[in-house]
C-alpha cells in the first residue's frame, strides 16, 4: 500500500500525485493534511510512519516544502528509512542501496511531472542486497 502524507506546503503536489494514482487504479491511504492551512508536519509524519510500518510491503510518500523537515522527522523512527529525492537517480539509489521505505519530495521545488517520474522509479526499483544489506543491518545497530 502507498501511504501519502504532507503538510500545507506539500498539499497541492500530494493532491496531484493522488490524482495520478487514482487514474492508474492504484489505491493509496492519505493521512493528511487536507488543505493549505498551516499545520505541523511532524503530526503527519507520525501518522504516515504508523501506516507504513503496518505491513512490510507498504511505502510512504511524504511531501513538504523542502522535504527536509519531513525527512528528519520520519527518520526518528528506527524502522523508517526515508530518503529525500529530487531526481530519479536519487530515487533509484535510495531503493537499490538504502532499501528506503519512504520517499520524501520537496513540494515547492519540483512539479507534478517530475514528481511522477521520481515516484515511478522509487516504486519499481528493488533493493540490491549484498554489501548494502550489511550496511542496513549496521543502521539498525546505531
Amino acid at each position: 500500500m502507498i501511504i501519502l502524507a504532507c503538510d500545507h506546503a506539500g498539499y497541492l503536489l500530494k493532491e496531484q500525485i493522488k490524482e495520478f494514482f487514482n487514474k492508474e487504479n492504484i489505491t493509496t491511504i492519505d493521512v493528511g493534511t487536507y488543505s493549505t492551512e498551516s499545520v505541523d508536519y511532524p503530526d503527519y509524519v507520525k501518522a504516515g510512519n504508523q501506516k507504513v510500518l503496518e505491513n512490510s510491503n507498504n511505502v510512504g510518500i511524504y511531501i513538504c516544502g523542502t522535504g527536509i523537515g519531513m525527512c528528519i522527522a520520519a527518520n526518528k523512527n528506527p524502522k523508517i528509512r526515508a530518503a529525500l529525492c529530487s531526481t530519479t537517480n536519487f530515487a533509484s539509489l535510495a531503493r537499490k542501496h538504502n532499501n528506503a521505505n519512504v520517499l520524501v519530495l520537496p513540494g515547492r521545488y519540483i512539479n507534478k511531472a517530475k514528481a511522477i517520474r521520481i515516484i515511478k522509479i522509487f516504486l519499481t526499483t528493488t533493493f540490491e542486497g549484498g554489501r548494502h544489506a550489511r550496511r542496513i543491518k549496521k543502521l539498525k545497530e546505531i
